[in-house]
């Protein structure tokens, strides 16, 4: 039940206390990320985990300047990683084919498996944290600042640290919007209204709406916070992100 009640108080902190993080405490944290299911037990990601102040310095501007990576005391970057796997099977007369898209969704859904159980132990131990989308922004400047080798591409980074405040959890759709019996259910337009009435009518959300100066909160989303013209312009940096580090195999 305890583990039930921190994953139903998760909060994304974003301001942090300067208390370090006990040794033992980390190492438990990072135990319990590997100890999460990987494909065929290959454990194709790595973690970087960065405390040192001139490292999150560099990291700031690829991390779009979030005040947290600096404030936090440690950052930890997840990584998928064929690098260490590749070198294994080389070192022992057995032929790598792990460059190719295939094998990349597996080592990045491995590294969030990771993020994920690090994340729950975190704040099991009372600590906060705050995924960071714009490592797969940046990835390419992350790539650079971590000297990730060929076969090495990050894909989620946490901030770990004290809480320094406690935000209010932030709102979710009901259950029914997410999950489906035994199929997937399409939505109709009266399902659509129903589901996002409760997120839509709420009072932060009519102020933010009046504050972006749009219709509604999902002109937000499209318009402000995620538009097009952003999404290709990183998609066409994520593929040539793979590319150079060796996933775009298609022979």
């Amino acid at each position: 039940m305890e583990t039930i009640a921190t994953l139903l108080e998760h909060r994304s902190i974003r301001n942090y206390k300067s208390t370090p993080i006990p040794e033992n405490v980390l190492n438990s944290i990072l135990e319990a990320a590997i100890r999460g299911s990987n494909t065929g037990n290959m454990q194709v990601y790595s973690i970087i985990v960065t405390k040192n102040t001139e490292i999150k310095q560099k990291l700031l501007p690829a991390h779009f300047g979030q005040k947290m990576v600096l404030d936090a005391p440690v950052l930890l970057t997840f990584c998928a990683d064929f690098n260490r796997f590749n070198r294994w099977c080389e070192s022992r007369n057995a032929t790598p084919g792990y460059d190719n898209i295939q094998s990349f969704s597996w080592a990045m859904v491995d590294a969030v498996i990771a993020a994920q159980n690090a994340a729950v132990a975190a704040e099991s131990f009372g600590l906060g944290i705050c995924y960071l989308g714009t490592t797969t922004y940046n990835a390419d400047k992350i790539i650079e600042i971590l000297n990730l080798p060929k076969g090495v591409v990050p894909i989620t980074t946490l901030t770990v640290g004290y809480a320094l405040d406690n935000p209010l959890l932030t709102d979710r759709l009901p259950l029914e919007a997410v999950i489906h019996a035994d199929t997937y259910h399409d939505y109709s337009v009266d399902d659509i209204n129903r589901l996002y009435s409760e997120k839509e009518s709420m009072s932060s959300t009519v102020q933010l709406v009046e504050e972006n100066k749009t219709e509604n909160l999902a002109q937000i989303f499209t318009q402000k916070r995620y538009t097009k013209t952003d999404n290709i312009h990183f998609s066409k940096v994520w593929l040539d992100v793979l590319a150079k580090q060796g996933f775009m195999n298609n022979d």
